[in-house]
């Protein structure tokens, strides 16, 4: 029998069957402890519970599992104190705490792996980490709604031009417009919670990838850690990142909605546009112009989708080629979905913050709806109604809009005879369809944007949320 002679040399948690240490640049390269280290709490926690899971079915000693626990609890002290060592040599989070419960409590800390393998262990841990971070999220999440909601609510009667192709098309209301943002947060939020149902599955127990011949009890674990079912197959509980992906998929469109938003604030905010104010304390100056006042909260939104949609890409592409189970690339899923849970909960908190915050410019947000003849789709119904096919009323209304290009003014500063030579139909009640306060309060249907709807729709909002 050959005994390695640099055992000392090697990761001895597994080095035994190496004659020779790892070269330490392939030691650096292949060492997860600098981003997996996150993992900690985690991973101290899956611990905890396979050790009562092993007491419980007689596999460990009491006493070694009360000295396990003990010895967990200490290490937790020390890393949340910041006084645990973190050793490349040791690879990841796994390894360096096993290492650091054996330097504590002896053989009993080597114990601890019986009938697991790192393997269904790392695949618990980001389990644990994405369900607590889901959880953060989704507080946060409502954090925003309620902004959104705050926000709509005092502006429920304020006119504002809405828009296609960002032209004029009809007015609606400030609130209207802000509760469409809120409907994409609810969706948000839902599929957050939906992701969070199909993460919550327990693989540990899987081991390797075949499971152990030790006699386990995987329902006990899965109710020590609140998971709501064990994972049904050893080798997908190993060897799949779907969840991960998931997640990033529902962050990608989270993302792609506050994108959508900071346009539009970019662009009210501007001077071209004027229709809101940003408070002073999310935007910055310009080091040489000193008129300048740059909306760098919704830009820096705007800007960090990319490095989301980024990180969606390359975990679908980490997964696409990996046969099972488990393979080395996996190491590369944390940093991606790691900075992808910082980034999310970043934009999040600066939108919670700022949404409510927001100031709507009364004035221009009116003057903007006078212009464009946002009420032609008014004067088109109002020649249905008095009979007219909708087409012929189509055509009537252009000519009328073309005349008030040609004249530079809106349809409500033609004259009841101007309007008449283009239908005879057209009598003095038209001038009540063609204000912009008749024209949102006569959309008066679910989702409409008429400001009782909105309002409605915000006291529903606030019950939904409360629960």
């Amino acid at each position: 029998m050959t005994i390695n002679k640099n055992s000392q040399d090697t990761n001895q948690l597994w080095g035994g069957r190496f004659t020779e240490s790892t070269d330490q640049f392939v030691q650096a390269f292949t060492a997860s402890v600098e981003f997996d280290q996150r993992l900690a709490q985690q991973d101290i926690n899956c611990s905890r519970a396979h050790a009562r899971m092993l007491g419980h079915t007689g596999v460990l000693s009491q006493q070694d599992v009360d000295k396990i626990l003990a010895g967990l609890d200490d290490i937790s002290k020390e890393i949340e104190a910041g006084e645990f060592q973190w050793s490349v040599a040791l690879e990841d989070v796994h390894m360096n705490i096993e290492a650091r419960l054996t330097d504590r409590i002896g053989d009993a800390g080597k114990r601890l792996h019986t009938g697991r393998s790192r393997n269904d262990q790392v695949a618990t841990d980001i389990r644990l980490y994405m369900r607590d971070a889901i959880d953060v999220l989704l507080a946060e999440i409502q954090r925003l709604q309620l902004g959104m909601l705050a926000l709509a609510e005092s502006n429920t009667d304020v006119i504002m031009p809405g828009f296609t192709h960002l032209q004029t098309a009809q007015p609606v209301t400030f609130g209207h417009h802000v509760m469409a943002w809120y409907e994409m947060v609810c969706r948000d939020a839902d599929r957050l919670a939906d992701c969070r149902k199909r993460l919550n599955v327990m693989p540990l127990g899987a081991a390797a990838l075949a499971g152990t011949t030790y006699p386990i009890d995987r329902q006990y674990s899965c109710d020590l850690l609140g998971f709501d079912s064990v994972a049904a197959n050893s080798l997908d509980a190993v060897s799949d990142r779907d969840f991960a992906i998931e997640f990033c998929a529902a962050a990608s469109i989270i993302m792609t909605h506050f994108s959508r938003v900071s346009e539009e604030l970019v662009l009210w905010s501007s001077a071209q546009f004027d229709f809101i104010d940003l408070p002073d304390r999310f935007c910055t100056g310009s080091s040489i112009m000193p008129q300048k006042k740059n909306p760098d909260v919704p830009e820096l939104v705007r800007g960090k989708t990319g490095r989301v949609n980024g990180h969606l890409m390359s975990l679908l592409t980490l997964m696409k080629s990996q046969p099972l189970a488990y393979n080395k690339d996996n190491q590369e899923d944390k940093e991606p979905l790691f900075d992808t849970v910082d980034t999310l909960m970043g934009c999040l908190r600066a939108f919670a913050d700022m949404i409510p915050a927001i100031k709507p410019k009364h004035d221009n947000l009116r003057q903007a709806a006078l212009k464009g003849f946002a009420t032609a789709t008014d004067l088109a119904d109002y020649l249905v109604k008095k009979g007219m096919a909708f087409r012929d009323s189509h055509e009537v209304v252009g000519k009328a809009v073309a005349f008030g290009i040609e004249q530079g003014r809106d349809l409500s500063e033609m004259t009841l005879q101007e309007l008449q030579a283009f239908s005879a139909d057209i009598d003095e009640g038209v001038f009540a369809v063609l204000t912009l306060e008749g024209s949102v309060a006569a959309r008066n249907h679910i989702g409409g944007t008429a400001p009782d709807q909105v309002r409605s729709a915000i006291a529903a909002a606030r019950k939904s949320l409360a629960g």
